[in-house]
């Protein structure tokens, strides 16, 4: 196994009290597979991917659990260590090129001081290669675009530069957070493309975050649903799109538009509000807005528990074989 988290826990502690981003979250990644963690903003999606690598800024920090990369725990490693792994065996892709690239540096340095860093390549190695991965990128005149800023590059442009970066080093788990956030369809169709075809061609693991459930649906081998900072469901994703066990689930996938969809469909949304996670409801977080709950979602949160065909739910409302 790559990647395993085991019961993952960070909070956020702030003067009004502790916000908890991320509980008692656990799943796994194996090489060569994408696994899609799904939910609306400020589910706590991005806090799992920064508690990953350790970068979690304070008021936060992560409380408790276990994130075991190759079976080794990386909450017990060195800073040292650590770094070692980010970029090199850990990729991570962020939301916003505009704002993660350096826009007094040109593209191509850029990527040449991580392979300099991480590949132990000469200055005119990764300048060579650098204008390579471009290419493999799929940007035009690699060479041209090597010599640009980032500012003089389309935000498609942008996201594969980025891309380049965290997929240099030869990762073996690339996380993935929102890749496609302000990209036109067609652009984001690209993306995804090019995350599988880095996928298949390098074996990588990879972690794509995204609120766009629909969108993962064509890339992701399985899908973690998360809502209030805990996972939901988690299925191979023919399975979750044919058959969804947890009301939120079948919620999201109500809200997707479909292809064939008559101009009299109307967009189903999820009514009520997303709940404050300093202020969460008791039991379930989920049951002021699901239209199956009862009292007894109302006493604990249920626990995410086993079923049959390698799925995960927690519902206490839930019907399986």
């Amino acid at each position: 196994m790559l990647l395993q988290v085991k019961n993952l826990c960070s909070s956020f502690f702030l003067d009004e009290g502790e916000l908890k981003a991320v509980d008692d979250v656990s799943f796994d990644v194996r090489g060569g597979e994408t696994v899609a963690l799904v939910g609306e903003s400020g589910c706590g999606k991005t806090i799992v991917a920064l508690s990953l690598i350790q970068l979690l800024a304070p008021p936060g920090r992560i409380k408790s659990g276990q994130i075991l990369y190759d079976t080794r725990d990386m909450l017990k490693m060195t800073p040292e260590r650590l770094r070692r792994i980010r970029g090199r065996e850990i990729g991570m892709i962020y939301q916003d090129p505009a704002a993660t690239l350096n826009p007094v540096y040109t593209i191509g340095s850029q990527i040449a001081e991580v392979l300099v860093l991480h590949r132990n390549m000469t200055k005119d190695e990764a300048d060579r290669e650098a204008i390579f991965l471009l290419g493999e990128m799929g940007i035009p005149e690699p060479e041209k675009r090597a010599k640009s800023y980032p500012f003089e590059l389309s935000g498609g442009m942008q996201q594969r530069a980025l891309i380049a970066i965290a997929a240099g080093p030869r990762p073996r788990l690339l996380i993935a957070d929102e890749p496609t956030t302000a990209l036109d369809l067609t652009v984001q169709a690209e993306i995804l493309d090019l995350l599988r075809y880095l996928k298949d061609q390098y074996q990588m693991g990879t972690l794509l975050i995204s609120h766009d459930i629909g969108m993962v649906a064509d890339v992701a081998d399985r899908i973690m649903v998360m809502f209030a900072g805990r996972v939901f469901e988690m299925a191979r994703t023919r399975d979750l799109f044919d058959d969804p066990r947890h009301p939120y689930t079948e919620a999201l996938l109500g809200a997707v538009p479909r292809l064939g969809d008559g101009p009299d469909r109307p967009l189903i949304g999820i009514p009520g509000r997303v709940p404050d996670l300093l202020d969460l409801p008791q039991g379930c977080s989920f049951h002021p807005r699901c239209p199956l709950a009862d009292d007894g979602c109302t006493t604990d949160p249920p626990p995410i528990v086993d079923i049959p065909y390698a799925r995960q739910c927690a519902c206490f409302k839930m019907e399986h074989p």
